[in-house]
């Protein structure tokens, strides 16, 4: 990127993560989104999405922990497989013709999310040890593979298949996407690919913004409205992705 689009993405950034953290979430869809929509290539949108989570989860990650919402017993079963196959996800250098359409199918999904709110379940089971590994694994793979950390596919279906309450699901999926970047940056950087240098100042962005949206944004907008307007930018980024 020149300094003229890293400006503007960065900007963009700041935006997006302003606007997720006042809604609670990390941002990792937004900020793919936006450096799709940019133009920016796969080999900058992976490592810097995945620089990104590591950054926000971490933040959000220890929030939970204070509120006692984080559960170790909920946490480790899916986690015990799923570092190993971020790992391997970031390792892995996925072409372009499989990159897009799986990064688009992924916005789309968390559009979705976005429209469609959750409560807590009535029933609450956590699942048996190897069904959480397996579900980790999976998720792990995909988080390393698309740089999203893997939460936009644990929470979902924790709340829906009543694992656990959406409090204690969001501080698992904090935890799970930390755990699962750092292993896929750890498997993209091994694989020889560097960190693009334009991530620095992006990273920048997304901490202001972040730490703001905190602070400020829930209290100053209708959260509603937020989260179809993110939606919104999801489903251009994602549909340009699959059908580019």
């Amino acid at each position: 990127m020149d300094d003229i689009t890293l400006a503007i993405v960065s900007l963009a950034i700041a935006v997006v993560a302003f606007l997720y953290s006042s809604v609670g979430h990390a941002g990792a869809s937004g900020y793919i989104a936006t450096m799709t929509l940019a133009g920016c290539a796969a080999t900058t949108i992976r490592p810097t999405a995945l620089v990104l989570n590591i950054v926000v989860a971490c933040i959000t990650s220890v929030q939970f922990w204070r509120a006692g919402h984080f559960e170790w017993r909920l946490f480790w079963p899916f986690a015990v497989l799923s570092v190993p196959a971020a790992f391997l996800g970031g390792w892995l250098d996925l072409p372009a013709q499989f990159f897009k359409p799986l990064v688009g199918a992924v916005l789309l999904l968390s559009a979705m999310r976005l429209v469609v709110r959750q409560g807590d379940p009535p029933h609450v089971t956590p699942p048996a040890i190897p069904t959480a590994a397996v579900v980790g694994a999976g998720t792990g793979l995909l988080s390393g593979l698309t740089g999203t950390g893997g939460g936009i596919f644990l929470t979902p279906l924790m709340l829906f298949l009543g694992w656990a309450p959406t409090r204690a699901a969001a501080a698992t999926s904090a935890v799970f996407i930390l755990v699962n970047s750092i292993a896929g940056l750890a498997g993209y950087v091994s694989s020889g690919q560097p960190i693009p240098s334009q991530s620095w100042p992006i990273l920048a962005a997304a901490i202001t913004g972040g730490a703001i949206g905190s602070t400020l944004g829930s209290q100053r907008f209708a959260i509603r409205t937020i989260s179809i307007l993110l939606a919104l930018v999801l489903v251009i980024a994602g549909c340009k992705l699959i059908f580019g």
